[in-house]
């Protein structure tokens, strides 16, 4: 494997100093530190840029509630979002503030220098206000009267305002998506900011605010200070040496521009419309990409501080560990979808796969190396055909694992290297030392497969630094190991012939007990309520590094118009959830049942079957509305006649309160037969 060496720029959203962070936006910087980390593996010469976004309305109201100037507000708030960043072991190389004194002074050109070339005009903004988001809304686009980023109520309001001509750079961004594929990851982030916003056509920007003073002040207007996104956006030029008037730093001619924005979801948007149209207009090349990644969800509903179930970095590693920390978030987040955190699935990836197929490998090899050969490890090169599969595996992870980093699939990345120990384990069943250990004529054969254990464990360890960089030091130290170069990770066969591994191995993660841990989560739960009676609840962060808070990017059940009270019915376990069946159907051929009032006879294609489901949906559906259409079927339902007319299963509806009928369709393009779990 060849090192690549070139710049890398790489940096996350900057956490808005509204609160400590929880888990879900701690998220966010890992996931940049584990592909920042991997690229300096690969040989670039890697910048990792976060920091803290510090002015707005709502540092305004908070540092008013706690008696203190904002400037004190946000200094403590940043020195605790930045005791996070390195509790967690991220390798930043520039934690930005928007206080800084030189990123304020350049924020002020930037907004002269569009004023004076017509980008930016004086008017009067009225609408309806966010003071969370900060941004107004017209009445069309509100939902259900409230915010449609947050979901909160928002208010009516008018003031002089600055605005960003963005209508004047639309087309050329349009342009500039549909000619770079690659610019806009994943594709669904790509196709809502096309379809949703672009397309329709783009508003005029409001970029500064009257209403308070909490802000850059416009240098030329000061009763205006600068919009929040312009002030946070510019922290990615203007935290490399970026300077309007043409005296740029070396350093920001070398990085710009930056190679991968890794952002929130929920601030998609700012990042890939507001943020290129932006830079379009100070005459920049755009970044090279922008990947809106999915939430950390908490298991059992939103966090609230009130409701005592906030889930925060430094508690999870106080009781796990932080490179449990890390591996957790890492390989629970899909590509595109949501992942979810809860205490039981945590000590369930603790013991599974972090105690027993990590731990437990390593600590076996070592304690079989120490028992049968004084913990020597020898190349004895008694082969057997059952090597083969094994260095197959173990050279052919880390090409595995780069394609997956290159397209920012993280977690499929580190399951990739969790595959190799579980090879590993697989192999010490298939060749049972201990057996051979018993024949003195094996005994060579037996030597050989420690030292194939011990090498391929070094290659996964290696891969491992990325992820989680404190265990793969504490397992070459105890493997008596170098860590292997980029160069070298397919490389099998390199351990030193007659090294030694440490005398005692260390437990590199000890099993826990769930009911013991759930004891302590309970207790830190308790101790959040008690503190958010002894003062009023913080006003939600806006998101943008790894979840919303409570109530942020999303609709809450008891916010929505209409919402349905739920009648429940009784429990059933989830063995018995086990046993159903559901998968994507393709409706083929729908006819009206005869004689019937109510019932449709479709023919649905289940992967490479089709099934004849009678549903009672005459009265919502056409028959020619049903073929083609995508659904959710209930495949194991036991065949029953209606009407007359076999039924091979259940087509999945939700119905409202008046009893109206909507099919369950997939959200994403789905091939029939795909199973729904």
């Amino acid at each position: 494997m060849k090192k690549i060496r070139k710049k890398y720029y790489i940096t996350t959203a900057i956490a808005y100093t509204s609160g400590k962070p929880h888990i879900g936006n701690t998220y966010e910087i890992i996931l940049a530190d584990s592909i920042a980390r991997f690229r300096r593996q690969q040989g670039y010469e890697v910048f990792f840029q976060t920091g803290t976004d510090e002015h707005g309305q709502k540092i305004e109201l908070k540092a008013q509630e706690k008696g203190i100037s904002p400037k004190e507000f946000v200094d403590d708030v940043s020195v605790q979002i930045k005791r996070i960043w390195d509790l967690m072991n991220t390798s930043y190389d520039k934690f930005i503030r928007t206080t800084d004194e030189d990123h304020e002074r350049q924020v002020q050109k930037i907004f002269r220098k569009l004023y004076d070339q017509g980008d930016i005009y004086k008017g009067y903004y009225e609408g309806m206000y966010c003071t969370p988001c900060e941004s107004f809304f017209t009445e069309s686009q509100l939902v259900d009267g409230k915010c449609p980023d947050c979901g909160r109520p928002v208010t009516p309001a008018r003031e002089e305002a600055y605005f960003f001509k963005m209508s004047k750079y639309a087309p050329r961004l349009i342009e500039y998506i549909n000619e770079h594929p690659e610019f806009i990851q994943p594709v669904s982030r790509k196709n809502e900011m096309m379809n949703n916003f672009l397309l329709p056509g783009l508003q005029d920007l409001c970029v500064s605010r009257t209403s308070f003073s909490w802000g850059i002040p416009v240098d030329f207007d000061p009763r205006h200070v600068t919009y929040v996104w312009l002030d946070a956006l510019t922290n990615y030029i203007t935290g490399i040496g970026y300077d309007c008037d043409g005296s740029s730093s070396g350093q920001f001619e070398k990085l710009w521009p930056a190679d991968l924005h890794l952002i929130g979801k929920d601030i998609i948007r700012f990042h890939t419309i507001y943020w290129p149209i932006f830079l379009m207009a100070l005459g920049l090349p755009l970044p090279k990409q922008v990947f809106g990644h999915p939430w950390l969800l908490q298991g059992d509903g939103k966090m609230s501080k009130s409701k005592g179930n906030v889930i925060y970095a430094d508690d999870l590693a106080g009781i796990f560990g932080v490179d449990a920390v890390r591996y957790f978030v890492l390989h629970e987040m899909p590509f595109e979808n949501d992942g979810v955190i809860t205490w039981e699935l945590m000590v369930e990836r603790m013991n599974s796969d972090l105690a027993n197929t990590l731990g437990n490998l390593v600590n076996r090899t070592i304690s079989m190396s120490n028992k049968y050969f004084g913990g020597v490890v020898c190349d004895k090169g008694v082969q057997d055909v059952m090597d083969d599969d094994l260095k197959a595996v173990v050279t052919g992870t880390a090409g595995r694992v780069v394609e997956k980093m290159a397209n920012l699939r993280v977690a499929d990345a580190l399951t990739e290297i969790f595959n190799l120990f579980k090879r590993c384990n697989k192999y010490i069943d298939e060749t049972m030392p201990w057996a051979l250990a018993k024949d003195e004529a094996k005994k060579d054969r037996l030597s050989t497969v420690l030292y194939h254990l011990v090498d391929s464990i070094a290659i996964g360890a290696s891969l491992l630094e990325a992820f989680m960089p404190e265990t793969t030091e504490r397992i070459l130290e105890q493997l008596g190991a170098e860590k292997r170069d980029y160069e070298q990770l397919d490389q099998f066969g390199l351990y030193p012939s007659g090294g030694k591994v440490t005398e005692k191995p260390e437990i590199l993660f000890a099993r826990l007990d769930v009911k013991e841990v759930l004891e302590k989560a309970e207790a830190i739960q308790e101790a959040q309520r008690a503190a958010a009676e002894q003062e009023n609840p913080e006003v939600p962060a806006q998101g943008g590094t790894g979840q919303p808070e409570e109530g942020a990017g999303q609709k809450a059940a008891d916010q929505e118009k209409g919402a349905i009270s739920l009648e429940l019915k009784p429990e059933i376990t989830f063995e018995e959830f086990g046993r159903m069946q559901f998968a994507v159907g393709e409706i083929i051929a729908c006819e009206a049942v005869p004689k019937s009032r109510k019932l449709l006879c479709s023919q649905v294609r289940i992967g490479d079957q089709v099934r004849q489901i009678v549903s009672g949906i005459k009265a919502y559906y056409t028959p020619e509305e049903m073929v083609g259409k995508k659904v959710m079927v209930l495949v194991n339902l036991k065949p029953a006649k209606l009407a007359g007319v076999l039924s091979e299963g259940m087509l999945l509806c939700a119905e409202d309160a008046d009893g109206n009928l909507s099919l369950m369709t997939p959200e994403k393009p789905m091939p029939s037969g795909a199973e729904i779990c």
